[in-house]
């Protein structure tokens, strides 16, 4: 049981990393998604491969996972680039709303009807990230992504759950990871189009010089096989020994694990928290993600009870993040 939560934390904290990457690498968020989407698809059919636990799906639910795969291909932009254009706490605790963006969307696809909790709910988290916007407009790009790739995110959870039972994790990650990649490969000349000064090639200093923390090859291959495919292992693993209360709990930790990161290695609290280095406390921000993280939590407790709570959530999520 320790070693299960030390898998499923170290998980965890490995896809709250993806955020800190996000913004060390020097590329765009299209080319950035371009190249962890190819890496993360190698990486997975090797492994697939080499166990010798090749599964290929019915060509209908082929196309449902090429479908889920473009909507995470679009996650990932809507995501990296609310990191390039706000930064990363502003980027997770917009995503954090993705969990009551699940709830609404939920019983549309499966057809369900909506609780008047979980829509007093979602309107909390909104009026959160409102609150956010109305004090600092100056991230109001970075802000929209990050609803988006919210938006997006609890979009292809809903989808995945049609579909998780009747494949392996891994070749579902392997099917989405390879369709998006062919999804965004497509998008790239739109993008020289309107962006032309986008770079395809990533930073590549010596990994032995000075310049080693600027080498994007060496951040890249840690997002791809490290937060994806390692953490997508670990949680597996876990998930046969733990509880559905406390895998929820962890998983739900991840903006949490996320933002603490980016303030350990950006020094982001003294750019939001107390306004962009000042001494004074930026009201705004902490009263938006006091409202978010409430609105998650309050979910998050409902999701923990016994007719609500469910042991396939990462298998839904995928170690994707």
């Amino acid at each position: 049981m320790k070693n299960a939560l030390i898998q499923l934390n170290t998980a965890v904290v490995l896809w709250g990393f993806t955020g800190v990457l996000g913004k060390a690498i020097s590329l765009d968020a299209p080319m950035l998604v371009w190249y962890r989407m190819l890496m993360t698809a190698v990486f997975m059919a090797c492994i697939i491969l080499y166990r010798k636990q090749w599964v290929k799906p019915e060509p209908k639910d082929v196309r449902k996972l090429a479908m889920i795969g473009c909507l995470m291909g679009l996650h990932w932009v809507a995501f990296y680039g609310a990191i390039k254009f706000a930064n990363i706490s502003i980027a997770l605790v917009c995503l954090s709303t993705a969990s009551i963006f699940t709830s609404l969307l939920d019983p549309l696809v499966n057809e369900g009807k909506h609780d008047l909790k979980e829509m007093l709910l979602g309107s909390l988290a909104i009026a959160g990230v409102y609150l956010i916007y109305s004090f600092q407009k100056f991230y109001g790009l970075g802000i929209a992504c990050g609803i988006t790739a919210a938006i997006l995110s609890s979009v292809f959870t809903v989808l995945n759950k049609k579909i998780a039972s009747k494949y392996p994790s891994r070749t579902m990650v392997f099917y989405e990871m390879a369709t998006g990649w062919v999804f965004i490969s497509c998008l790239i000349p739109l993008v020289y189009f309107y962006l032309p000064q986008t770079k395809f090639l990533p930073d590549s200093p010596s990994l032995f010089g000075k310049e080693w923390m600027h080498n994007d090859w060496l951040w890249l291959v840690i997002m791809s096989l490290c937060c994806t495919v390692w953490a997508q292992s670990l949680s597996l693993n876990a998930l046969k020994k733990l509880s559905s209360f406390t895998v929820t709990l962890s998983v739900n930790l991840e903006p949490v694990y996320g933002i603490l990161l980016a303030f350990l290695f950006y020094n982001e609290n003294r750019e939001i928290i107390f306004n962009k280095g000042t001494t004074d406390l930026n009201w705004g921000f902490m009263g938006g993600m006091g409202l978010i993280l409430l609105s998650v939590a309050l979910q998050m407790v409902r999701l923990l009870k016994p007719r609500f709570a469910a042991s396939g959530y990462i298998k839904e999520k995928g170690g994707i993040d």
